[in-house]
């Protein structure tokens, strides 16, 4: 009698159980194609509205919406992931911003867009090198993106911005070499410096720190009596920046005449 009595308790419990439990819920709505469509335009068209006005943290959110739902037909997802970029480098996230930029070049190169955005992922990168004296491996590499640039779309406007940036950062290269000269100058390596000095003179003549490595040259020569090299140098300043020759030759370049080839 004790065992069926627990068994009928047990029973009522579960019956109770399924009675408050109420109808099961009904199974959502199955999306159709048609309404992915417009949701997909609706998230389209609020990201392009956060982009517009600059609100960026809400455009990314948008555009990450509308791209998992874009088909990969849609012609405007090339332009999403461009907008993504954008919208990640204003809020100081540059290498995810890079990953989006890249999207646009290397997975559908043909398109109006790539070459910009192989230009921006390269502005991203040399975003973050931001001193001269720091690890250059981002400035590196935001060079080898602008001449990936000219290589793939040359001629274009993208390959002229591209051009530009490279003689930026060529600037900043040799800055960086002129800095490593001045610190083996304060430890007395002179042959160092000079190695450095040179080497910014070879690979970045059109720079403007040129002037002033080359006067240094001529000051190390002639305090260490490296009377051939002086004498070398102070024809090259004579030659090709003759308006810093005046200076070269305070430091102990003969006069013009005398230094003339």
């Amino acid at each position: 009698m004790m065992i069926r009595r627990l068994w009928w308790v047990a029973g009522m419990l579960a019956l109770s159980g399924c009675l408050f439990k109420g109808k099961p819920k009904p199974p959502p709505p199955v999306e159709t194609v048609e309404t992915t469509r417009l949701r997909a335009d609706s998230l389209w068209a609020a990201a392009n509205d956060h982009f517009r006005h600059g609100r960026w943290s809400k455009a990314s959110k948008a555009l990450d919406r509308a791209l998992l739902i874009l088909d990969y037909a849609d012609s405007r997802r090339s332009r999403g992931h461009f907008m993504m970029g954008e919208a990640l480098f204003a809020q100081s996230n540059p290498l995810q911003a890079v990953r989006e930029f890249r999207r646009v070049a290397d997975e559908n190169a043909a398109d109006p867009l790539a070459p910009e955005a192989l230009v921006r992922a390269g502005d991203a990168y040399a975003d973050l090198w931001k001193r001269p004296e720091l690890d250059p491996t981002y400035g590196e590499t935001a060079m080898t993106t602008y001449r990936e640039v000219l290589e793939r779309y040359p001629g274009s406007p993208a390959a002229q911005r591209a051009s530009a940036r490279i003689l930026v950062l060529q600037e900043k290269f040799a800055i960086k070499d002129y800095k490593t000269a001045m610190f083996y100058f304060r430890l007395k390596a002179y042959d160092s410096a000079i190695l450095s000095l040179r080497s910014l003179v070879a690979t970045y003549p059109r720079t403007q720190i040129v002037p002033e490595a080359l006067v240094k040259l001529v000051e190390t020569y002639a305090r260490l009596e490296y009377v051939e090299d002086l004498k070398e140098t102070c024809q090259y300043i004579l030659r090709f920046f003759p308006d810093t020759y005046p200076r070269a030759q305070q430091r102990s370049c003969p006069p013009p005449e005398a230094g003339g080839e």
